[in-house]
């Protein structure tokens, strides 16, 4: 089996510690975590861990049954990159004064579509979002005018197909 990269998506109850239970998980079979998300989800009071590893399916599959495992997961999934649609966000912090004396540095956030967030006398911020690449192509781009700061988020994620967790969940209140 090949490697590919899989998006888990995990719906629990926001309990302490589970978190640390679900990276052992993956530490116990050397799988690295790409991108890790954690947000409240389309439901009250359950979250949605958004998880992003570069593995075989195999693998996949047996960490989404061990992550079912976990008392507090109602439900996990697992979906390849063209089931899901996808994003990441980045900041990038530049000096001032390249936004004025650099042409190509406004040819680039006009190109990348990116949005300046604030611009102050030492610095100025762009916000970007899109795939990985775009981000990493636009970093690639503004890396040889110097980057101040620059961060990234955890990919966010919505499966293009629907997924059944709120039906799940509603048969479950209407049977207990």
């Amino acid at each position: 089996m090949e490697n590919q990269w899989f998006t888990i998506s995990v719906y629990s109850e926001n309990n302490v510690g589970l978190l640390n239970r679900i990276s052992g998980i993956f530490l116990k079979r050397h799988i690295n975590i790409e991108s890790l998300n954690v947000s409240k989800s389309e439901i009250d009071e359950v979250s949605k861990f958004t998880i992003v590893v570069n593995t075989t399916e195999k693998w996949v599959h047996n960490i989404v049954g061990q992550i079912e495992k976990q008392i507090e997961v109602i439900k996990a999934f697992y979906h390849i990159d063209d089931e899901t649609i996808y994003q990441e966000s980045a900041l990038f912090k530049i000096k001032s004064a390249l936004l004025f004396d650099e042409r190509q540095i406004q040819n680039i956030i006009k190109e990348s579509n990116s949005q300046i967030v604030t611009v102050a006398r030492e610095f100025f911020v762009l916000a970007k979002s899109g795939r990985r690449h775009e981000i990493d192509e636009m970093h690639d781009q503004l890396k040889p005018f110097g980057i101040m700061q620059f961060v990234r988020s955890g990919r966010i994620s919505v499966s293009k197909e629907e997924m059944q967790i709120s039906a799940m969940l509603e048969e479950f209140h209407l049977t207990n």
